[in-house]
């Protein structure tokens, strides 16, 4: 856990974000002629209508950088005022150069030292308390935090289970210094025993891409989906109610609880344990689908750009991703 109040007396905030997602939509009805599913089917368990997939041309830097841009402009900075650039990212274009060393290239950023960090769905709000760390310690004065996702190629369309619920965006937040209470409160948690419950085996050292690995399916994401839901929820909610307790802040004082967009029924499992009221708890899983390590990031420049904050509101972010990894981070808003 790590708190508000900084050894260095710098707190930190979210001065501007932005998002992206890719043009083609994939709906229900689409997936029924694709594999043995119902629009029906999809939307009783999961909560969602559709998906958005990026192009064969587009990969995770491409959405990452118009995401980038759009928070760039959207905090009145240039990206030369960048100092660093974290891309939270399972899917980036390769292996090297990172993911963020191309989205530099992208945007102009030419200051910035650039690094990728993975963790799964809970990815952007880890890369949140990095960035944290180093506005914090003065090491950077604006640092860009990025959650991209292509994760649409490594769905096995042949899966019902888990080909309905993945979709492809990207979204972006400049963090800098501020004078208000910023990001409050910080609390990550993993538990590597679980690690085999939801999964893509091939294509790294262990089992390499080899025609046998390919014709395997190992490379596909693979989910033991009731086990994740448990989990999902029983982690988030007790990240959430520890955060909550050590600030002293109650639910009804949040404005917004924003979940990872895993599913309809894991987020209103969490809103109803948290005592959260039904239009505390956002919600774009509909339009979205999960896509993974950008959507926190995506709801949140939704609400944003949507002009339903206000300096001072609070806001809780709760995260549940592959490994397994966990989080929940309490902040005050003021992008002023």
């Amino acid at each position: 856990m790590t708190n508000g109040t900084p050894p260095f007396g710098r707190t930190v905030r979210i001065k501007g974000t932005g998002s992206y997602v890719p043009e083609r939509i994939l709906t229900n009805r689409e997936l029924e002629s694709i594999v043995d599913t119902t629009d029906e089917w999809i939307y009783s368990r999961t909560g969602m209508r559709e998906r958005h997939i990026a192009a064969d041309h587009e990969a995770t830097s491409d959405l990452a950088a118009i995401a980038a841009q759009r928070a760039i402009e959207n905090s009145g900075l240039t990206p030369a005022d960048m100092d660093m650039i974290l891309v939270c990212t399972s899917s980036p274009d390769m292996f090297f150069p990172n993911t963020a060393c191309l989205v530099q290239k992208k945007i102009g950023a030419h200051r910035a030292f650039c690094f990728d960090m993975e963790a799964a769905c809970s990815g952007f709000l880890y890369g949140l308390e990095v960035g944290r760390q180093f506005v914090q310690s003065s090491s950077a004065e604006n640092v860009l935090v990025i959650g991209a996702e292509k994760i649409s190629p490594f769905v096995n369309w042949k899966d019902r289970t888990t080909c309905v619920l993945f979709g492809d965006g990207a979204g972006a937040a400049v963090l800098q210094a501020g004078n208000g209470r910023g990001i409050m409160e910080t609390i990550m948690g993993s538990d590597g025993l679980l690690a085999d419950l939801l999964i893509m085996p091939g294509g790294g050292s262990r089992y390499p891409p080899t025609p046998e690995t390919l014709k395997s399916g190992i490379h596909f994401i693979q989910m033991q989906g009731r086990e994740v839901f448990k989990h999902a929820v029983s982690n988030m909610t007790k990240a959430a109610l520890d955060i909550l307790k050590h600030t002293g802040v109650s639910i009804a004082d949040v404005k917004y609880i924003i979940p990872h967009q895993a599913n309809a029924r894991i987020i209103h499992a969490i809103g109803q344990r948290l005592g959260g009221r039904p239009d505390q708890v956002y919600m774009n899983v509909e339009r979205y689908g999960n896509t993974s390590a950008a959507s926190v990031i995506l709801a949140l420049d939704e609400v944003a750009r949507g002009g339903q904050l206000e300096k001072g509101d609070l806001l809780l972010f709760v995260v549940f991703g592959a490994g397994f990894t966990w989080g929940a981070m309490l902040m005050e808003w003021d992008n002023s």
